[in-house]
C-alpha cells in the first residue's frame, strides 16, 4: 500500500511538471521615453511598466521589463530573450517608443540615436526583423506588439542622401513569413498613434484590459482593442494586426478548467464501511474494521465502539457473578448453614453487587463517549457535505460565467466583423443624412473625419468641424485635381476618406494668404524694407509720393472769383485783338487783360473755340 502511494505521488508530480513545461510563456517589454536628440516621450515608460505588470499577473514564467535602452542594450536584451524563447511555447515582445520606416523596412529607434542622415538608420537603429528573429524559436505562438507609430521627429530633420528615398509617416505594412506569428501595430500602416492625455496611451490601456481574459482568442482580443482605441480617440487611430493563426483558438492566458461534477471523496468508502459496521455492532466486525483501517478519524470511532462493547461485556460478567453470589447465599440460608458461611456468602454477594454497579457505570460512560463521538462524526460529515455543496455551486457559477463571457465575446467579434464589412463597402454617405451601411458614424462624424484627412494632405485650411460646407467641398475639388480622382465633392463619402488615408504626405500645394510666402511646409510673413509695401502680387513695391490736394475752401474761392469775372459787364477798353464770349455776348479782350484756360467763356484766336477765362490786372 505504501509503495503504491509513493508511485501515485511520483506520477502526480511528473504530470504537474510536464503541464507546466508545456505552457511555458516568456515576455520582453521595452519602453523608450528619454531620447537624447529629440523631445522626451511622455508615456512609453509608463506603458511598458503597465504591460509588464499585466504579463506577470497573467502567470508568465519570465517577464523582462527594460526602460530607456540604447542601441547596445537593445541588441543584448533581444539576444538574451531569444535564448529564453527556445524553451517556450509562447514568446511575446512589447515595444513602446519611436520607430521609423525607410524604403519599406521598419526600424526600432534606441534612445541614443541621432539620425542626422537617412544612412544613419542602418547603423543607429534595430530592424524589426531582429525582434521577429528573437521570438521565432517559440513553438506555439510568436507575438510582437508595437506601440511605435508615433509622429517621428527624426524624419523632419533627417537629411536624405538620395532625394527619391522614401521615409514613411508611420510604420510600413508587414506580412510575417513564419506560421503562428502575429504583429500588432498601435495604428494602421502609414498612420500615426497618439500618446493621449492620460498616464498611458489609449493602445496600452486597451491591451491590459483585453489581452488577459482567460480563454479569449487573440484575434478577438485585438478586435476589442481596436474598438476601444477607435472609441477613445474619436475614430482617429485604428490599431491593426498583421499575420495569421490556425483554426484553433489561441489565447494569451489559458482558460480555467471547468469541473463537470463533484469530485470523488476518498473517505466515502471508509464511511460506508463504518456505517455498515455500526449497523452490525459486534466486536468481530469492529475488530476487522480497525484491522482494515488502522489510522484516521473513522479508526478512532471504531476503537471507541470496541471500548463500549468491552464495557458492556464487563457489566454482563459482573451481573452474572452477582447473581451467582446471591444464589449461593440463598442456597446456604436454605440449607441452614452456619453463620460464618452465611456472612461470607453475604459479603461475596455485596461485593458482586458493587462490581455490577461499577460495571454498569463504566458501560454508561463508554456509551456516552460513543454517542458523543458519533455526534461529532455526523457533524463533521455534515460540514464536509456543506463545503462540497458550496464548492459545486461555485464551480457551476464559474462555468456559467465563462460560458457567458465566451458567448458575449463571440457576439462582439461577430458584430465587429459585420461593422468592418459595412465600413469597407462601396456605400457612399451623404453629408445630410445617415445610411444603413454605417450605423456607427453620423454624417457629421464622417464629414469631420474627411476634413481631418484633407487638412493632413494640405487641401483644407479651416478647422475640422463636421460641417460639409463650401470650403470643404472646394478642398475635395483640390484633392481631385492634384490626386487625379473624381469623387463627388457634394458628399462626404467613405470612398474619399479611404483614398485620402492612403496618401502618406501632402497632396495639395501649400497656398499662403496675401502678405505671406511659402517656406517649406509653412507660410512666412513677407517683410518689406522701409518705403516699400506688399502689393496684390505678394511683391514689395515702392510707396508712391502723395501730391498736394487743394482744400475745399481754396476751390470754393477760385470758383467765386471766376463767376464774378464772367458776370461782370463789359467796359470799353483797349483790345488785344482776341475775342472773348460769355453769356452777355462776344467782345474783344480788353487791354491789360489776358485769357487763361478754364471758366465758362469761349475764346477764339486761331479759329478754334476753347474754354477760357479773362483775367485783368
Amino acid at each position: 500500500m505504501r509503495a503504491f502511494r509513493w508511485f501515485l505521488l511520483f506520477f502526480f508530480m511528473w504530470l504537474v511538471c510536464s503541464s507546466a513545461q508545456a505552457g511555458h510563456r516568456v515576455a520582453l517589454v521595452i519602453g523608450n521615453s528619454a531620447y537624447k536628440s529629440v523631445p522626451r516621450l511622455a508615456n512609453p515608460a509608463n506603458d511598458a511598466t503597465l504591460v509588464g505588470g499585466m504579463f506577470k499577473k497573467a502567470g508568465f514564467d519570465s517577464v523582462d521589463v527594460r526602460l530607456d535602452l540604447n542601441v547596445g542594450e537593445m541588441r543584448k536584451a533581444l539576444r538574451e530573450f531569444g535564448g529564453r524563447a527556445r524553451d517556450a511555447e509562447v514568446a511575446v515582445i512589447y515595444y513602446a517608443g519611436h520607430g521609423i520606416e525607410l524604403d519599406g523596412t521598419n526600424y526600432l529607434i534606441p534612445t541614443d540615436a541621432t539620425l542626422e542622415t537617412d544612412s544613419d538608420v542602418l547603423d543607429e537603429t534595430l530592424p524589426l526583423d531582429r525582434a521577429m528573429f528573437a521570438v521565432e524559436p517559440a513553438k506555439q505562438l510568436r507575438l510582437i506588439i508595437l506601440d511605435a507609430c508615433r509622429d517621428n521627429p527624426f524624419a523632419k530633420t533627417m537629411k536624405r542622401t538620395i532625394a527619391s528615398r522614401a521615409i514613411g509617416r508611420g510604420l510600413a505594412k508587414i506580412e510575417p513569413a513564419s506560421p503562428n506569428t502575429m504583429i500588432a501595430f498601435a495604428a494602421k500602416a502609414g498612420s500615426t498613434a497618439s500618446d493621449g492625455d492620460a498616464k498611458n496611451s489609449p493602445f496600452a490601456a486597451a491591451l491590459v484590459e483585453r489581452l488577459p481574459t482567460p480563454g479569449l482568442d487573440l484575434r478577438k482580443a485585438f478586435g476589442f482593442v481596436r474598438d476601444d482605441v477607435l472609441k477613445n480617440t474619436g475614430n482617429k487611430q485604428e490599431p491593426y494586426v498583421y499575420g495569421s493563426l490556425g483554426g484553433d483558438d489561441v489565447s494569451l492566458v489559458p482558460a480555467k478548467p471547468v469541473v463537470a461534477g463533484p469530485q470523488a471523496n476518498p473517505q466515502d468508502a471508509i464511511r460506508r464501511d463504518y456505517e455498515l459496521a455500526l449497523q452490525l455492532g459486534s466486536r468481530e466486525v469492529w475488530t476487522a474494521f480497525v484491522a482494515q483501517y488502522p489510522d484516521g478519524f473513522y479508526a478512532s470511532l471504531a476503537k471507541g465502539q470496541l471500548s463500549r462493547i468491552g464495557a458492556e461485556e464487563a457489566r454482563a460478567a459482573a451481573a452474572d457473578k452477582a447473581k451467582q453470589a446471591e444464589d449461593e447465599r440463598a442456597r446456604l440460608a436454605a440449607e441452614r448453614a452456619n453463620k460464618a458461611e452465611q456472612d461470607k456468602a453475604a459479603a461475596a454477594a455485596k461485593a458482586a453487587e458493587t462490581a455490577k454497579l461499577a460495571a454498569e457505570k463504566a458501560r454508561q460512560t463508554e456509551e456516552a463517549k460513543a454517542a458523543a463521538a458519533e455526534q461529532r462524526r455526523k457533524e463533521a460529515e455534515a460540514a464536509v457535505a456543506k463545503v462540497l455543496a458550496d464548492k459545486l455551486v461555485a464551480e457551476k457559477a464559474l462555468a456559467n460565467r465563462i460560458a457567458t463571457d465566451k458567448a458575449l465575446a463571440e457576439l462582439a467579434a461577430k458584430q465587429a466583423a459585420e461593422k468592418k464589412a459595412a465600413i469597407d463597402s462601396e456605400t457612399k454617405v451623404a453629408a445630410v443624412a445617415p445610411t444603413a451601411a454605417q450605423p456607427s458614424l453620423t454624417p457629421n462624424e464622417t464629414a469631420k473625419l474627411l476634413q481631418s484627412e484633407l487638412r493632413r494632405v494640405g487641401c483644407l485650411a479651416t478647422a475640422a468641424d463636421g460641417d460639409w460646407n463650401a470650403p470643404s467641398q472646394r478642398s475635395l475639388t483640390l484633392f481631385n485635381k492634384y490626386a487625379g480622382t473624381k469623387f463627388d465633392t457634394k458628399l462626404a463619402s467613405f470612398d474619399a476618406l479611404d483614398a485620402i488615408k492612403t496618401r502618406p504626405g501632402r497632396v495639395c500645394p501649400l497656398i499662403c494668404e496675401r502678405g505671406f510666402r511659402v517656406d517649406g511646409d509653412a507660410c512666412v510673413k513677407i517683410t518689406c524694407r522701409a518705403g516699400y509695401r506688399v502689393n496684390d502680387d505678394n511683391e514689395c513695391e515702392k510707396i508712391p509720393e502723395k501730391k498736394p490736394i487743394a482744400t475745399r475752401d481754396e476751390t470754393k474761392n477760385r470758383d467765386e472769383q471766376r463767376k464774378q469775372v464772367e458776370s461782370a459787364p463789359a467796359k470799353p477798353q483797349a483790345t488785344t485783338g482776341q475775342m472773348f464770349c460769355n453769356g452777355a455776348g462776344c467782345r474783344p479782350v480788353r487791354s491789360g487783360c489776358k485769357l487763361v484756360p478754364g471758366g465758362s467763356g469761349l475764346a477764339s484766336g486761331d479759329g478754334r473755340p476753347r474754354a477760357m477765362m479773362e483775367v485783368c490786372g
